[in-house]
Parts: C-alpha cells; sequence; structure tokens
C-alpha cells in the first residue's frame, strides 16, 4: 500500500471575497457608471459572483454607499475636528492650515471614496445624510478661517464663507486630475494647496 496520498481536488466555485474587497470594487463601479446606474447584478457581475452570493457579504446596494461615504466623512470630520481642538495650542491660521493639509492627504489616500461622496446629489436617505454631514464640515471650516480673520492672521475683506469655499473647492477639484500613482506625491501636493492658497491670504 503506498504511503503517497492521492492528489488534493481543484477547489471549485465562487472566488473568495472578503467585506472589504468587495467594498473597494462596488466603489470602483459606482464611480464609473454612477451609484444610480448601478444593480446588485452589475456587481456581482464585476466580481464573478452570484446576485445571492453578493448578500452574503452586504445587506444591501444601499449599505455599500454608506460604507463608501463614511470612509471619506470620517476622515476629513477627523481632520477638521482635530484643528478644532487644537485651541489655545496653535494659532487659528496654523489650525487652518493644517486642516486643509490633511484633507488634501486624506482625499489621495481614499481618493475613491471621496469621489464617490463628491458625486452623491441627495437622491436617498443615504445620500442626504452624507451630504448633512459635508454641510457640518463645510461648517466648522468656515469657523476656523472665521477665528483666523479675528486674530489678524487673514484678510478680513473676504468673506470666511467665501474663503472656505473656494479653499474646499480647490481641495475637491483634485479628484478631477489627481492620481495617486502619479508623479506628485501627495504630500507634496498638500504642501503645494496650502501654500499657494495661504500665501494668497495672509493678511
Amino acid at each position: 500500500m503506498s504511503d503517497v496520498a492521492p492528489p488534493t481536488p481543484a477547489r471549485r466555485g465562487r472566488p473568495g471575497y472578503d467585506q472589504e474587497t468587495v467594498l473597494r470594487r462596488a466603489i470602483e463601479v459606482f464611480n464609473r457608471q454612477g451609484y444610480d446606474a448601478t444593480s446588485i447584478g452589475d456587481l456581482a457581475r464585476e466580481l464573478g459572483l452570484t446576485k445571492s452570493a453578493i448578500y452574503h457579504h452586504v445587506p444591501s446596494k444601499e449599505a455599500l454607499l454608506a460604507a463608501a461615504l463614511d470612509e471619506a466623512l470620517d476622515g476629513l470630520s477627523a481632520a477638521i475636528d482635530a484643528a478644532g481642538r487644537a485651541t489655545g495650542e496653535v494659532s487659528a491660521y496654523e489650525r487652518l492650515r493644517d486642516a486643509v493639509r490633511q484633507s488634501v492627504e486624506i482625499l489621495g489616500d481614499h481618493l475613491p471614496a471621496v469621489t464617490l461622496l463628491l458625486r452623491v446629489r441627495g437622491n436617498s436617505e443615504v445620500e442626504l445624510a452624507a451630504l448633512k454631514r459635508r454641510r457640518v464640515i463645510d461648517d466648522k471650516l468656515a469657523g476656523l478661517v472665521q477665528a483666523a480673520v479675528d486674530e489678524g492672521s487673514l484678510r478680513a475683506d473676504i468673506a470666511p464663507e467665501l474663503i472656505s469655499r473656494l479653499l474646499f473647492g480647490m481641495v475637491n477639484s483634485l479628484v478631477e486630475w489627481y492620481r495617486p500613482d502619479g508623479p506628485v506625491a501627495v504630500h507634496d501636493l498638500s504642501t503645494a494647496i496650502v501654500d499657494l492658497a495661504f500665501e494668497g491670504l495672509r493678511a
């Protein structure tokens, strides 16, 4: 009798995916063809799974959208909140600069999720909740701008709300052209944006 074990039969069936991989691929498809135009069937085909197998990983398409938007919003919220908590330790001007710098780096590190966030239009409860969180972030950034104006670090002839919109508009525009695997490192990009923006705003 031979001691050699029989060969193990080749595994068959659907490929294995964890929840994180499913989310990454879903964000790619949402950005490529639009969230509303994407069905669970589309995601299943992208992953080479059946529709029922998708539901093994996530309860719904909306849950994937919510997870993607939270990924983007959690990072941006953390950056702005950290700047707000530093009151008394550093100037409002430096806190604002740091908030913008971190926002750029978060965008670079989470570019697909942030791209998806910037494309939502409030067509569902999930999207409306995300837009509400974005408004909170905008309001907090405007507060940082106002604090920098009040301490005399920023020019006062431009409304703080407008400065806030222009700063975030510059950051948000990066999703249209920036590629993390391109020639510009995200750290160099954040430095360039902060220097460009704030040298023009300094009182």
